[in-house]
């Protein structure tokens, strides 16, 4: 095969079109760079309510802009509103641990003096080491930083309600852009499918891995966190910890971290509960902690999240941590769906590439 002359006019013509289309595709990023959050969650409405679309279409006899309509109508009630009741609720109580804080009816150095005492010695000279045996210390440091925490909820849960038409036009973006991909999904997966310069098999298996992984990561990671935050907060609520609303929410962010997310609240609070002598909301706490809370995690992540993306789970662990560290909380769902384009991709490479 005799390779293109590169003096000729079509071969110059082309050339010229790939660096064009590069640099509009690159000022095109660069404009939409600022809304890509809301641009992703409007993907990911999209693609997570599309069966409930489809459902609609069918009963509404084809008609897309009534069935798109439903479907969003849908997602207010069963999603936006109740994260925007729960969110005024963190805020309330938020607002209230800061105000214990301040006021020092709540020292948190005390807590961990009974927790020091209770400690074996090795323990305790390390501690002595970091200058942390000084409780005059080690209550101004707690306590600055559970102000400074509670301040920082309590302030971005009111700047939402304060910052009312930021918030409006947020939520406005990605209602409006998940109204059209819900509505012309089909019509702009298939301008995708054309422009991606591949085989059509390759094409189908690029555009199902992407949608697959996606939808698992989101449906998986968030139901995953949901049970875990409600199951723990339950557990706080009715063994009288205050604040179990924060805890809750708590445990159902760092429950997006897998293996250890939610242990990281409801252990501590099983060990303060043995140093103070409840020993049986200890002993309850730790294995409700253990054989409940631990097992959602243990059972239903690698069901949802691992087995539909065929990714190891330490594999999904380190890219959701990777994807959380580079683009902040969207980094649970763009982590692994990255991890997964990449290993796609390199598959594809391999078995096209010349021998």
């Amino acid at each position: 095969m005799i390779p293109p002359d590169e003096n000729t006019p079509a071969y110059l013509e082309n050339r010229a079109l790939l660096l064009l289309l590069f640099a509009v595709s690159l000022a095109f990023g660069w404009i939409l760079l600022p809304f890509y959050g809301t641009i992703l969650w409007a993907c990911i409405i999209a693609l997570l309510f599309a069966p409930v679309y489809r459902w609609l279409l069918v009963r509404l006899k084809g008609r897309r802009t009534p069935a798109a309509l439903l479907t969003l109508l849908i997602v207010l009630v069963l999603v936006i509103v109740p994260l925007v009741l729960i969110g005024a609720a963190l805020a309330r109580e938020a607002m209230g641990v800061y105000a214990r804080v301040q006021s020092g009816e709540w020292t948190p150095a005390l807590y961990f003096h009974r927790i020091f005492d209770a400690m074996p010695a090795w323990t305790k000279a390390l501690l002595d080491r970091f200058g942390l045996v000084d409780f005059d210390t080690l209550q101004r440091r707690l306590t600055a930083t559970v102000g400074q925490a509670s301040q920082f909820i309590a302030a971005r849960m009111l700047g939402i309600g304060q910052d009312t038409f930021a918030f409006i036009a947020e939520l406005f973006i990605t209602v409006y852009i998940a109204f059209f991909l819900i509505r012309d999904g089909d019509s702009v997966v298939e301008a995708v499918r054309r422009a991606i310069p591949l085989s059509s098999a390759h094409k189908k298996d690029l555009i199902e891995k992407f949608a697959t992984v996606l939808r698992a990561t989101v449906k998986g990671n968030l139901l995953v966190a949901a049970i875990q935050g409600a199951l723990g907060g339950l557990a706080f609520w009715f063994l009288g910890v205050g604040a179990a609303l924060l805890w809750a929410v708590l445990m159902a962010f760092l429950s997006l971290l897998p293996a250890v997310g939610a242990a990281l609240v409801w252990f501590p609070v099983a060990v303060y509960f043995f140093v103070i002598g409840a020993l049986w909301q200890s002993i309850a706490l730790f294995a409700y902690g253990v054989l409940v809370i631990g097992l959602v995690d243990n059972l239903l992540r690698p069901i949802l999240v691992g087995k539909d993306t065929r990714m190891p789970d330490y594999l999904v662990m380190i890219t959701t941590l990777g994807g959380m560290a580079v683009f902040g909380i969207n980094g649970f769902v763009l982590g692994p769906t990255i991890a997964a384009m990449f290993i796609a991709v390199w598959h594809i490479y391999v078995v096209t590439r010349p021998r």
